[in-house]
C-alpha cells in the first residue's frame, strides 16, 4: 500500500499543490505567495512554502501526465535546440545546459561546472536516451557541441549560424525570470533540481497563446488545469 506523503503536515494537500503551483509556475518569491495566500484566508509562513516545493515540486513535475517522452521515442525528432546558460552559484560560475524542441518546450535541463567536450556529451546522451535521435541540432558555436556530435555520428545533423538558435535563447527567459525572484541559487543540486520542476510545469502549461485563437487557447487552459487538479487523486 503506498503511502500518503502528506501524512505529516496539517495543511491539505489542495492547498500545498497551489502554493507550489504559484511559485514554480509564476515569478514570485516565497513571501509573495504567503501574502497572495493570506489574501485568500490561508495563513502559512513562506518557510512552509520553502519546504512545500522542495518536497513536493519534483513529485507533482513527475506526476504531470504529457506522456511526451513516449511518444517521441515513436516518432522521428525534426529539430532541436541547444544551449546553455551561465548561472552563479555563490560566485562560481556553473553551465546549465538545456534542449528545446522545434515547438519551444524543454526536452531537458543538466547543470555541469564546464562547458567541455564531456559535458556536453552527457547532456546529448542523456537527451537521446530520454527523446530519441531528432534530423537537426541547432546549436551556437561552441566547440564542444562539435566534438561530442563527432564522437557519436551526429555531426552531420549539427546547423550552427547566426539568429537561428533563437528558440533556444528565447526559452531561457522564463526561468531566468524565476532565478531573479529566488534571488539566485546556493547549491548546484538546488538548481538541477528546481530546472527540472520549472520545465516540466512550464510544459504542462505552455499553451501557445500568442498562435491559438481565443477559444482554443481557453480550452486548452481549462483542460490543463483539470489535468494539473487531479495529480492529487493520481
Amino acid at each position: 500500500m503506498t503511502r500518503n506523503p502528506f501524512r505529516y503536515f496539517k495543511t491539505s494537500p489542495e492547498i500545498i499543490q497551489l502554493a507550489v503551483m504559484m511559485y514554480v509556475r509564476f515569478p514570485l518569491s516565497l513571501r509573495n505567495v504567503e501574502d497572495l495566500l493570506h489574501e485568500r484566508g490561508i495563513d502559512v509562513c513562506h518557510e512552509s512554502v520553502r519546504t512545500w516545493v522542495d518536497r513536493f515540486g519534483p513529485m507533482f513535475a513527475g506526476k504531470i501526465p504529457v506522456r511526451r517522452a513516449s511518444y517521441m521515442r515513436q516518432i522521428t525528432q525534426w529539430q532541436w535546440h541547444l544551449d546553455e546558460v551561465f548561472v552563479k552559484i555563490r560566485g562560481e560560475t556553473h553551465y546549465l545546459w538545456r534542449a528545446v524542441d522545434h515547438e519551444g518546450e524543454v526536452l531537458e535541463s543538466y547543470v555541469t561546472k564546464t562547458r567541455a567536450k564531456s559535458a556536453a556529451l552527457r547532456f546529448l546522451k542523456k537527451a537521446m536516451k530520454r527523446y530519441g535521435a531528432p534530423r537537426t541540432i541547432v546549436t551556437d558555436r561552441l566547440r564542444s557541441y562539435g566534438a561530442a556530435m563527432k564522437e557519436i555520428g551526429n555531426q552531420d545533423r549539427q546547423e550552427v549560424g547566426r539568429h537561428i538558435n533563437n528558440r533556444a535563447e528565447n526559452s531561457h527567459l522564463p526561468f531566468r525570470r524565476r532565478e531573479r525572484a529566488m534571488l539566485r541559487f546556493r547549491r548546484m543540486s538546488n538548481l538541477q533540481k528546481f530546472a527540472s520542476t520549472h520545465a516540466s510545469f512550464h510544459n504542462h502549461f505552455n499553451l501557445d497563446r500568442h498562435i491559438n485563437r481565443r477559444q482554443t487557447f481557453k480550452s486548452n487552459r481549462d483542460a490543463a488545469l483539470q489535468e494539473w487538479r487531479q495529480l492529487l487523486a493520481g
